[in-house]
């Protein structure tokens, strides 16, 4: 039986996986802090890989500082990575952002593709899984940007995603083989993020109302098109005010690891 190892944080995309891949008879182990393993100093990671074909990389900063996201994310990747080498994974499956190439301006976006250059750079068997934005983060980002009952929000372009829909197409990239490059998934609109704001307030009023502030948040400021993917991106199904309907309480609360 196929033994796969989800390694992540919170574990938003983590049991998701794991339950996925359990339902079509795949032997999915968790791997996180809370379960004895820890990338960062890789303690407990050997132990986990053993007898591993597949390793998922869905783990995330917990800090968006420049230098902190970099540290974690390159010294994370390198500890996972040298032991997937040492105890034989044959392909490394790893959950990253759509647009992350095209932003060296922002930290944790180019801590990200820093990332990526280290799997590239590994020699391991591997998929990177590039994905949008997660619907599950739009209510914490605007909990982020909320000043005295308005919400900041710039009108960056975003196609968001259901997170189920990340777990879906990660469980996929399990089953085939390494694809040596990269795959975007993303949702089936473009939205801007000032009327995703508008949208989630009109589906859940508090009272608060969404301000267009150009300079606002960890979004402002990205040209078009950059966040939502290219032609080559598989579109999931669900819409955003689907989602909202099916999940009327449903938000992080904090934007974080997957």
């Amino acid at each position: 039986m196929m033994k796969v190892v989800v390694v992540g944080g919170t574990g938003l995309i983590r049991w998701q996986v794991v339950g996925m891949l359990r339902s079509s008879g795949r032997n999915a182990v968790s791997a996180a802090p809370v379960t004895g393993v820890d990338t960062l100093t890789g303690r407990g990671v050997a132990q986990i890989l053993k007898g591993a074909d597949v390793v998922v990389d869905a783990f995330s900063s917990p800090s968006f500082e420049a230098r902190a996201s970099l540290d974690f994310f390159t010294r994370s990747a390198r500890n996972l990575m040298a032991a997937a080498q040492r105890t034989g994974v044959q392909h490394y499956v790893m959950l990253s952002l759509i647009g992350v190439d095209q932003l060296p301006e922002n930290g944790y976006f180019r801590a990200k593709s820093a990332q990526e250059r280290v799997l590239r750079d590994s020699g391991l068997p591997y998929t990177i899984v590039r994905t949008a934005q997660f619907f599950e983060f739009i209510a914490p980002i605007m909990g982020l940007s909320t000043r005295e009952g308005r919400v900041h929000l710039p009108s960056t372009q975003l196609r968001p995603i259901a997170a189920v829909d990340v777990a879906a197409a990660i469980a996929a990239a399990v089953e085939e083989e390494p694809l040596y490059g990269v795959r975007q998934v993303a949702g089936p609109e473009i939205h801007r993020l000032n009327r995703l704001g508008e949208i989630t307030l009109a589906a859940r009023p508090d009272g608060r109302r969404v301000v267009t502030d150009e300079n606002a948040g960890l979004f402002a400021g990205i040209p078009d098109a950059v966040l939502t993917g290219d032609d080559t991106a598989t579109t999931a199904s669900t819409c955003y005010e689907d989602w909202l309907k099916r999940h009327p309480r449903k938000a992080m609360t904090r934007i974080g690891a997957p």
